[in-house]
């Protein structure tokens, strides 16, 4: 519609300009040229050299020259023994030239025609005499109909060519985007394993559907990573809850030969078990969702060293290096649960002792953590920060663990803009937390 309006607009403003332009130009010429003749005539007249037969300008094939009288003086050879153009004289003023349209008999052409007759009364030396010049307007008639024609007629039907093509030619542009359509509309939460075809244009709409793609692609591994999250979530829930309800099933069944304290203890330890895979969960799930949450300044150092007051008399002595205040912004909660995770998983695994380290290098605060226990294998590096990756070492060393820290711990890290990684050391593993230095007022 929009096409076709503009085209309207366009082909109305240019008729309306050729309408009031080409008729009158067209007829300004056949004057002029009918003008010049008869003023040539008339010059001839005046000077007395009039002859019996006139010549034929070209395109003004009818000039006569009459006395007051109305007897024929001069006239071109088509005009030969015929009348006056006129039957008299349109006026007695010398050099004022007359102008008329007068359709002449058949007789003076092939058919009755139109013609433009000029007239101009001019003094020779035998007196007054009116000079006629004629020439035909079927030319200009022809002409003109013909654009009446093409303006009235033509012009409407070029619009409706105009809508038709339009409409054709953004229907097949289009035609993809209704296959896209279709196509997602067929799509489900069910099965994401389907895409949109992506058209050989390499036009906007290609780049819709290669983008639409694209989408559909991250939102499968999405719906496939959150699948397998709850079911690993599921596996590692079941457990404790499962070893907590034999535990007080049997001592229910048997309470005379129950041990409640001991009964007590283990149920104790399987509610922190619980306690600590569902605050882990929790955790991941505020993280993926971009929950905001509290931040504040705070020092890398002295958070380090109250870790290492907590854990005094653990399995391995943990041996912090003599820092500096490294001032990190960021959630305490977070950056809390990061240096627990990481000390906790060296615990598991160191064999003599744990290496804690804070550092600052230019605008990063480094924290390394580094046991010697048996380490990870470089293939495995990665892998360790999967949900609910566990090695084979980690499995046999400790039966309660989640395999949620390590990826929690990097989640963190990525949230404060900061990278965690597993640096080559020998013997035993070394993560490397480097996060951006607060350089910020107090």
């Amino acid at each position: 519609m929009i096409a076709t309006l503009v085209a309207a607009l366009v082909f109305t403003a240019t008729s309306t300009v050729t309408l009031a332009t080409v008729p009158s130009n067209m007829r300004a010429m056949v004057h002029t040229r009918v003008e010049l003749a008869v003023r040539r005539v008339a010059a001839q007249a005046q000077l007395g050299r009039l002859p019996a037969e006139l010549g034929t300008p070209s395109q003004v094939h009818l000039l006569q020259v009459v006395s007051p009288t109305g007897k024929v003086l001069a006239a071109t050879p088509d005009l030969q023994g015929d009348p006056p153009l006129l039957p008299s004289v349109p006026g007695r003023h010398p050099d004022k030239i007359y102008a008329t349209d007068r359709t002449l008999p058949p007789r003076l052409g092939e058919s009755e025609e139109q013609y433009l007759i000029m007239a101009l009364p001019v003094q020779t030396p035998q007196g007054l005499v009116a000079v006629y010049g004629a020439a035909s307007l079927a030319e200009v008639n022809k002409s003109l109909a013909w654009l009446y024609i093409l303006v009235f007629l033509g012009t409407p039907l070029v619009l409706f060519i105009v809508a038709g093509t339009t409409w054709a030619v953004v229907g097949f542009a289009l035609r993809p985007v209704e296959r896209i359509r279709t196509e997602m509309a067929e799509i489900t939460g069910q099965d994401l394993s389907r895409r949109v075809p992506v058209p050989n244009t390499g036009d906007e709409i290609s780049s819709l559907a290669a983008t639409t793609n694209d989408t559909l692609d991250r939102l499968q591994r999405s719906a496939e990573t959150q699948r397998r999250f709850v079911a690993d979530a599921s596996h590692e829930l079941r457990s404790p809850i499962s070893a907590l309800r034999a535990q007080l099933e049997f001592a229910n069944a048997y309470p005379e030969e129950t041990d409640w304290q001991a009964t007590g203890a283990r149920a104790l330890a399987a509610a922190d078990r619980l306690t600590y895979i569902i605050e882990e969960l929790l955790m991941l799930a505020k993280l993926d969702a971009g929950a905001a949450v509290q931040r504040r300044v705070v020092d890398m150092c002295h958070m380090a060293a109250e870790q290492v007051r907590r854990r005094e008399g653990s399995r391995v002595p943990i041996i912090l290096a003599p820092c500096h205040p490294a001032p990190v912004y960021g959630s305490p909660i977070q950056l809390d649960r990061l240096l627990t995770n990481l000390l906790d998983n060296a615990t598991r695994h160191a064999a003599t002792k744990i290496d804690f380290s804070v550092t600052v290098d230019d605008d990063k605060v480094i924290v390394t953590v580094t046991d010697d226990g048996e380490g990870i294998p470089p293939e495995d590096r990665e892998r360790v920060f999967e949900r609910f990756t566990r090695l084979e070492s980690a499995r046999v060393k400790d039966k309660g663990g989640s395999g949620l820290g390590l990826p929690l711990s990097r989640e963190i890290v990525t949230a404060h803009g900061g990278t965690l990684t597993i640096a080559e050391h020998a013997p035993g593993a070394r993560f490397v937390v480097v996060l951006p230095l607060y350089e910020g007022g107090p």
